[in-house]
């Protein structure tokens, strides 16, 4: 626990094969905010069962122009957060996000803005359901945990990294009504049912964590609250990443 307290913070370290890929599929595609590989370390004590992988990273390094490069367990130990990365990770750039503006805001689309959630983990976990569900985006305050975007990488099965991402503004919300777009916060006062709602697009979820939740300012801007009811009586909320993955194929359901 130590050791992830310590580096999931600030870490530009993309552990194992699925964040790797996600990083070079957006390489791939030319995204303009790819982010930059500086290079790529592995374990040279499984260079032979890792031939495969390895063979595709010498690859693509040719193309992209990072390095890929042998070493200890003991040094890529030293890197990791995880133990899960099977001996190849990669060093990576920081990258900026940039903010969101009317002309970023697809026609008939889907976005999210998640705020306040406490932890990496459950911010990685968040984004993975997003990203399934098929919203057009995420919008993160300029607080966030994308510093820690090995470990959000990871937790998200690369998500994080395929996802357009976006800083919100201060008139954010204005700037998606503008383009038509209701606003469906997660809450419980002056609520309906999230099976009840209108959920067609276009739309702006924006979910709260657990411990704070939405801010009253955003709140006060939502054309509609919604919650989620549940099974049994049972007095604590889902976690932000559960809420959110219900949340978003719900309106995925009603626009399919």
């Amino acid at each position: 626990m130590i050791k992830e307290e310590s580096r999931f913070k600030d870490s530009c370290v993309f552990e194992g094969m699925t964040s790797i890929r996600a990083l070079l599929d957006n390489l791939k595609d030319e995204k303009s905010n790819a982010r930059k590989i500086e290079k790529i370390l592995f374990d040279k004590d499984k260079e032979k069962s890792k031939f495969k992988e390895l063979g595709y990273l010498r690859k693509m390094a040719e193309l992209f122009g990072f390095s890929v490069e042998g070493t200890t367990a003991e040094v890529i130990d030293g890197y990791t957060v995880g133990a899960s990365h099977g001996g190849i990770i990669a060093l990576c750039k920081e990258k900026n996000y940039p903010k969101i503006t009317s002309e970023k805001i697809v026609e008939n689309g889907f976005y999210v803005m998640i705020e306040g959630i406490e932890d990496p983990y459950n911010f990685g976990y968040a984004l993975r359901s997003i990203y399934a569900s098929g919203a057009d985006g995420i919008i993160l305050s300029e607080r966030n945990w994308l510093s820690a975007a090995g470990v959000v990488c990871r937790s998200s099965a690369g998500a994080s990294e395929r996802l357009n991402v976006f800083i919100a503004t201060d008139d954010f919300i204005t700037l998606f009504k503008e383009r038509g777009y209701s606003v469906v916060c997660a809450d419980i006062k002056n609520s309906v049912s999230v099976y009840d709602a209108n959920l067609k697009k276009p739309i702006l979820l924006i979910v709260g964590g657990e411990k704070r939740g939405i801010s009253s300012a955003i709140l006060n801007q939502a054309d509609q609250i919604v919650r989620i009811d549940y099974g049994r009586k049972f007095d604590a909320a889902l976690s932000a990443a559960s809420a959110a993955t219900i949340l978003a194929f719900e309106i995925y359901r009603n626009n399919k």
